[in-house]
């Protein structure tokens, strides 16, 4: 049966997350719905990665299958017009059977936005992170580089956490301000429960000078959770992009800015 590649941005912060819940709206239900009166029959979403409540996409990827021809423009403007307004299909691609949005997936990418000033936010309240106190973003950039590399990141990870294994390779660390807004980026191959909202509320705790550079380090290396910073609000963290073999087309990271359109490349 044909597979189709979805290219999705979303405001999450009207949903319980990406995952549809029996007694909770989730995007992926939303997106189903939508596509399944496009295709005429019920329509399966997989995503490269699940999102929690509060949660944002610049560019979630999500794969279906449907034996209904319809071009790919026509996948992504139908389902587009037939889902709220905080949901958007910014591309749609036809992809070779054994794509998986999931496990094809090289890398994944998020960023967490940090409003950095002495008034809380009104219009962006549910989008980004407030932080009244002066952050020194390049203190919290070099605390950050002291995670690259494949790693146990069991200081960073929730709980509730179900995967295997606490270890990820951890690929890229970024911290920068522009103006009042401080965006951490990071990219590993995967990522733990709630490990990037762990990590921004460690190195809030590094950029307000309550801890020392080193000491992010340092808690890496303990693995304890209870070492490291509180978990940072839901509203400031974006899934901002994913990474797959060029075998399959997709379009890269590097677009990953809304500005795609829905037709062919």
């Amino acid at each position: 049966m044909p597979r189709i590649a979805l290219g999705i941005e979303y405001d999450g912060s009207a949903y319980a997350g990406w995952q549809q819940q029996a007694h909770a709206r989730g995007v992926q239900g939303e997106l189903e719905h939508a596509l399944s009166g496009i295709a005429g029959h019920p329509v399966n979403l997989t995503a490269a990665g699940r999102t929690d409540a509060g949660v944002h996409a610049l560019l979630q990827v999500a794969h279906f299958d449907s034996d209904t021809a319809r071009p790919e423009h026509a996948w992504a403007l139908g389902g587009t017009a037939e889902t709220a307004a905080d949901v958007t299909i910014l591309w749609a691609r036809s992809v070779p059977a054994h794509f998986h949005a999931r496990y094809s997936a090289l890398s994944r990418s998020y960023r967490y936005r940090i409003l950095n000033r002495r008034m809380r936010p009104a219009l962006d309240r549910l989008r980004v992170c407030w932080a009244r106190r002066p952050l020194d973003a390049d203190l919290m950039h070099r605390a950050a580089q002291q995670l690259l590399g494949e790693r146990d990141f069991s200081a960073f990870r929730a709980a509730e956490c179900q995967s295997r294994t606490p270890l990820r390779r951890l690929v890229e660390a970024a911290v920068e301000r522009r103006g009042d807004t401080v965006e951490i980026s990071v990219r590993a191959n995967a990522f733990l429960h709630h490990m990037v909202r762990n990590i921004a509320g460690s190195l809030l705790l590094v950029g307000s000078g309550d801890r020392p550079e080193a000491w992010l380090g340092e808690v890496l290396a303990a693995r304890d959770r209870t070492l490291a910073g509180p978990t940072a609000p839901p509203q400031g963290l974006y899934f901002s992009g994913v990474e797959y073999p060029a075998e399959f087309g997709l379009p890269s990271m590097a677009q990953a800015s809304g500005r795609l359109g829905a037709g062919p490349p």
